[in-house]
């Protein structure tokens, strides 16, 4: 069954006007699929990458159940709760209730490190209906009394391999153990390591599957290119590839923040307007260059893996991998920040000679090879090493020995 509107999800006409006001039109296949399940109150394990309109997928069916429901929300006790692993993803998600939401009278706010918890205390004082917190700051103001999840019955994890990957998996245990056991949950995931997969096993009562494929994405909507080049040539490369007009906002991509403040301001230099995006950023800067970025005060936005995920920024015309990262994972979670929700885009990638098992690996994973622009400089040629005849044999490796890993907590998080 093709399903073409949202109308025919089963939405209510709230939400449907809501999404006409935003100009949204047609579902996505993680909509298709998920929101008729969510709605009749299933557990559910989606595996997407960002851009795929899981968003929406999740937190339209959580707003009309919620407004079916029809409980009036308590102090410090929220209905319902939403975990992401980044501030920036935690205030996309909010941007976004606020627009599904915009004809219903349900509370939302937003709990995050890095800024005065004051407000947030006081938005939890006068009682929300969906919280969505980053995990660190929501613990605080638990062991603070500040926040009760007693009475959530509503549990969604946002980016959870992110969550693994920054070091929030213990902290999202803790964290559900507070709620009730009685209650919906939903854990979202690019990709699905063994840590993961685990805490989906423990948190998710006989779960609905939803799968989109992230290579398919990436391969099918996104036009990649390679450049080949040696590490000195990267910036006058950028400096003219940005000098195409239809560059028109662009998404630059190093592997370190120091990498990323040099590349700004290399391109200060040449007059090219760019901000860096990086976790030694504040807050505050961090939010501003992101405005900036959306806005068009910057054209440019430079970063780091912090935000290859979970930020939502429309008609970015171009991803340029500056530095190809070292998990071919990232790359695909970076190009996707361009063709966002079935738009078309193109990533750019510079490759040196240091990088070119990186480049093998991505397109390994993705399984197809890049475009290549320009010619490929020959690899050179690996001298023979000259065999030492008195040189000491090594002893054979210890083929018995066993790796230690530190013990983790053998509780359950609900």
């Amino acid at each position: 069954m093709t399903i073409s509107t949202f109308a025919e999800l089963g939405l209510s006409e709230r939400l449907l006007r809501a999404l006409k006001d935003a100009q949204y039109t047609k579902p996505t296949p993680i909509q298709q699929q998920a929101i008729p399940m969510l709605l009749e109150g299933a557990d559910l394990l989606g595996i997407a990458q960002t851009g795929t309109g899981k968003t929406a997928a999740f937190a339209l069916p959580l707003l009309q159940n919620l407004e079916e429901d029809g409980i009036k929300c308590r102090p410090r006790s929220p209905r319902a709760l939403i975990l992401a692993p980044t501030r920036e993803l935690a205030l996309q998600i909010s941007d976004s209730i606020k627009t599904y939401g915009r004809h219903m009278r349900l509370r939302h706010s937003v709990v995050m490190g890095g800024v005065s918890q004051k407000a947030q205390v006081d938005a939890l004082r006068r009682g929300i209906d969906i919280l969505v917190a980053t995990p660190g700051r929501l613990l605080d103001l638990i062991n603070q009394r500040h926040a009760n999840l007693g009475q959530c019955e509503y549990l969604i994890l946002d980016e959870a391999d992110r969550m693994f990957d920054m070091g929030f998996i213990r902290d999202v245990r803790k964290i559900a153990s507070q709620l009730p056991e009685e209650r919906q949950t939903l854990l979202f995931s690019a990709t699905m390591p063994a840590e993961v997969a685990k805490l989906a096993g423990e948190i998710l009562y006989q779960p609905e599957r939803v799968e989109i494929a992230a290579r398919t994405v990436a391969v099918e909507s996104i036009e990649q290119r390679v450049h080949h080049l040696d590490k000195t040539a990267k910036r006058g490369l950028l400096v003219q590839l940005l000098e195409a007009p239809d560059l028109s906002r662009v998404i630059v991509f190093t592997r370190t923040k120091r990498g990323a403040d040099q590349v700004v301001k290399r391109l200060s230099q040449h007059g090219v307007s760019a901000q860096a995006l990086h976790g030694n950023k504040s807050q505050g800067a961090r939010q501003k260059a992101l405005e900036n970025f959306r806005n068009g005060r910057s054209r440019v936005l430079v970063a780091t893996d912090i935000a290859s995920r979970g930020i939502d920024i429309d008609d970015v015309s171009h991803v340029i991998n500056y530095e190809l990262p070292n998990e071919p994972e990232s790359y695909v979670h970076r190009i996707g920040r361009t063709a966002r929700a079935g738009a078309e885009g193109i990533a750019i990638s510079f490759c040196d000679l240091s990088e070119r098992p990186h480049l093998r690996s991505i397109e390994k994973l993705i399984r197809r090879q890049l475009d290549v622009i320009g010619e490929v400089p020959a690899e050179p040629a690996t001298p023979a090493r000259k065999k030492s005849k008195g040189a000491p044999k090594r002893p054979a490796a210890n083929t018995n020995r066993r790796r230690r890993r530190p013990r983790r907590p053998d509780r359950r998080a609900a």
